[in-house]
């Protein structure tokens, strides 16, 4: 498996909702004889542990056989990595709910294969602050524009009479930070009041003294792919969807082990692992599912083009779930 650094979260096994599965992605389809690289983006985030634990465990290496190289690259935020997948630089990446949607709106040729986590993101601000109108005049934290995090953050004080815009104004000013950790910084100088960031971030900054005035609900991470590398390897994408639900069962059954291992994964990427209980707490607030929860995705949808962040967008089609559903039976079977 070749590892690319670019700088800058189980349900039990069930059968998910179709959607619209195109009948070339079946798991058995041959997918060719030669030798075939799979670029796969995914965060150093813990709502991407089904990511980490697939790596460290070696799951994706065994499903995927000896004939796929796995090209790994690890992205600031779900936003560049939907850039890249759009550029034809991935066929496959874990993201969130809102690049994943935004990426479709711009070119249909991407579909969610799977769902990953959901929770484990929270809008944290400093102690003492209890309410929307306390943030007006304040500068807060996101990933980056029109990220889910950001988007949720928006929503909220949209929600509460606060407004923002893209360029940083409004009554609360919103300041896309990348990477993560930086934002954690910011907050701990008190630079910023506050900021809506994923696990283990936004633990991060309540061990560093901040209160959490929302956690996120919904789907935080979902696998897709392109619709391209779908029809030309099916074989391979079902492979893939394999691995994914070995590491969820992994993630489920031995918490504590694939707490450590994703720390490791993550060390080796980031050149530092975390310590044990922020990964510890962060557990606590994801749960690491294959659903990709349909109603979530148009609730965060509906938010962003409310936000004026996305035009009105049809999902029909974004779905193709029957790899997962053949996985998913064969494993129960």
């Amino acid at each position: 498996m070749r590892r690319v650094l670019l700088t800058a979260g189980v349900a039990a096994v069930s059968l998910l909702a179709a959607g619209c599965a195109s009948s070339n992605a079946t798991a058995g389809a041959t997918s060719g004889s030669g030798p075939v690289t799979l670029r796969l983006g995914f965060l150093a985030n813990i709502t991407h542990e089904p990511a980490l634990v697939g790596i460290a465990k070696g799951f994706f290496a065994k499903d995927l056989g000896k004939n796929v190289t796995l090209k790994t690259t690890v992205f600031s935020t779900g936003t560049e990595e939907t850039t890249a997948l759009l550029a034809g630089q991935l066929d496959a990446a874990y993201v969130g709910p809102n690049p994943a949607i935004t990426a479709w709106q711009k070119d249909a040729n991407i579909q969610i294969v799977s769902g990953a986590a959901t929770g484990g993101a929270s809008i944290v601000v400093k102690q003492g602050i209890t309410s929307a109108g306390q943030l007006k005049g304040k500068s807060l934290a996101t990933p980056s524009l029109g990220n889910t995090q950001d988007v949720a953050l928006r929503y909220w004080l949209k929600q509460h009479g606060v407004t923002t815009n893209t360029t940083g104004g409004g009554d609360a000013f919103i300041k896309p930070t990348k990477p993560n950790s930086a934002a954690v910084l910011q907050f701990k100088s008190g630079q910023i009041a506050g900021g809506s960031e994923p696990a283990p971030y936004d633990i991060q900054m309540v061990q560093d003294g901040g209160t959490v005035l929302l956690s996120e609900p919904g789907v935080t991470t979902l696998l897709i792919v392109t619709k391209s590398f779908l029809s030309a390897h099916p074989a391979i994408v079902s492979d893939l969807l394999k691995a994914q639900v070995q590491a969820n069962a992994f993630i489920k059954s031995n918490p504590t082990q694939a707490q450590a291992d994703a720390n490791a994964e993550l060390a080796s990427y980031t050149g530092k692992p975390l310590k044990a209980d922020l990964i510890a707490a962060s557990f606590k607030e994801i749960t690491f599912t294959n659903d990709p929860n349909q109603a979530s995705l148009k609730t965060d949808a509906d938010q962003a083009v409310s936000l004026g962040l996305l035009k009105p967008v049809n999902l029909d089609g974004i779905y193709n779930l029957g790899p997962l559903n053949k996985v998913l039976a064969s494993a129960a079977g």
